[in-house]
């Protein structure tokens, strides 16, 4: 059963006023407009770009439109268009619990503000968050799934709460290995992954702009490690920002789900082309989940979480 941290839960959201971003995209390094709007429920997010004829401009923030995952996640149209490094966005969405925006950009990139969540956060509480008048379905992890790459590996199980677990190793460059592991509710979402910013490497960072990557970066809207230390004149907003941002990642890439998945996400050293392989297997395993109303869920009894074998577990699908 889920607890009060979770009756949010049981109906659908949108914004109750607009909200308009402008600011450098992280990999073009060009300006960004943005206004988000509301929607009405079952709408979900979508985004529209401007810039694009009629009829070519619409893009649906789920799992199967991924087309890119190199250093962000990039959604693609059956058109061919692309809207990129919108996982930022959809974690802030996913972690307040709202489902139903429509996102209207000027360009291929939503603007990556100062690296992290807290800004769109801030905005969408002070635009406020309008519940409607809809349940809500939510998609409950029934069987593990899993998946490796070498020395990389992500899975879902079951579990009561939506919750994250994971690790990273940065120890090349004297950051060492950093772990989190927490439930995830509007709460801790806004206190604990929020504000955690992207991150890189100074060594990296001109063949990045070589291939039209981290044009845009900065030290304002990045942390940069350089010779093993962070650069940013303010230093870290956290002690483990770095395992908080690749957090507030998953939070923003399984949010593509389309609906809130209630399981145990952990994973050492994930990226996002790890996690939309994840989702993607996932979601296509109908036997690893079941949809649900929220109001169900919420409602029902207390009962014991469904145990794992050992053999569960281990069940891998190699990539």
């Amino acid at each position: 059963m889920l607890d009060q941290a979770y009756q949010h839960l049981r109906s659908q959201h949108t914004i109750a006023s607009s909200v308009a971003f402008v600011g450098v995209g992280l990999h073009s390094g060009h300006v960004a407009t943005m206004r988000m709007r509301p929607a009405d429920a079952g709408h979900g997010i979508t985004f529209a770009r401007r810039d694009l004829p009629a009829g070519e401009h619409r893009f649906v923030a789920q799992w199967d439109q991924v087309g890119g995952t190199e250093l962000c996640t990039t959604l693609i149209n059956l058109h061919g268009h692309r809207v990129a490094t919108v996982e930022h966005l959809m974690s802030a969405f996913s972690g307040l619990g709202i489902d139903n925006v429509d996102i209207i950009l000027d360009g291929p990139e939503v603007p990556v503000v100062d690296g992290s969540a807290a800004p769109y956060v801030a905005a969408l509480k002070n635009a406020g968050i309008q519940p409607l008048d809809a349940p809500r379905d939510l998609l409950v992890v029934r069987r593990p799934v899993r998946i490796q790459r070498g020395e990389r590996w992500a899975e879902l199980l079951p579990d009561r709460v939506p919750r994250v677990s994971l690790s990273v190793d940065y120890q090349r460059h004297d950051m060492g290995t950093q772990r989190l592991s927490l439930r995830v509710s509007p709460e801790t979402y806004a206190r604990e992954l929020a504000a955690a910013r992207t991150f890189g490497f100074a060594e990296e960072l001109h063949q990045l702009r070589l291939r039209g990557l981290a044009r845009g970066g900065s030290v304002a809207n990045a942390i940069l490690i350089e010779d093993g230390q962070v650069a940013n004149p303010d230093g870290l907003r956290f002690r483990d920002e770095f395992v908080r941002h690749k957090a507030l990642d998953v939070v923003g890439d399984l949010a593509l789900a389309g609906l809130p998945i209630i399981g145990h996400f952990r994973a050492h050293r994930p990226g996002h082309r790890l996690n939309n392989d994840l989702l993607r297997l996932f979601m296509s395993d109908h036997t690893s989940w079941q949809r649900v109303s929220a109001a169900a869920l919420l409602d029902q009894r207390r009962r014991p979480a469904p145990g794992l074998s050992v053999e569960a577990r281990n069940r891998v699908v190699h990539y």
